[in-house]
């Protein structure tokens, strides 16, 4: 299945957007499109809150790590500030993501 961006004004894809090219292209009603774009999105912030990876073949991996606490410095000021320790979620793309940026459609 191909899917069109021709019509979209800004170079971000938003949810709004996903939701109306499933309404276009698949055919779900408008409220089944937003409900299920809702759901997907949802389905990954929860997997990713409960500390799971989360993996889309031939796309890239989601996945939350931990970062130690450190010190930092307002910008501002020169201030020394001590960064807490936190959680990241973090996104590594996968070869066949990678292959289509560069244009290789292999």
């Amino acid at each position: 299945m191909e899917l069109s961006f021709e019509s979209m004004e800004t170079p971000a894809l938003t949810k709004a957007q996903l939701a109306e090219l499933l309404f276009e292209q698949i055919g779900l009603n408008k409220r089944e499109s937003k409900d299920m774009i809702d759901a997907f999105f949802d389905l990954i912030a929860d997997s990713l809150v409960e500390g799971e990876d989360v993996r889309i073949s031939g796309f890239g991996n989601f996945q939350i790590r931990t970062k130690a606490p450190r010190p930092g410095r307002n910008p501002r000021t020169g201030e020394a500030i001590p960064i807490e320790a936190r959680r990241v979620a973090t996104f590594h793309a996968s070869h066949k993501l990678k292959d289509q940026i560069q244009g290789d459609t292999n």
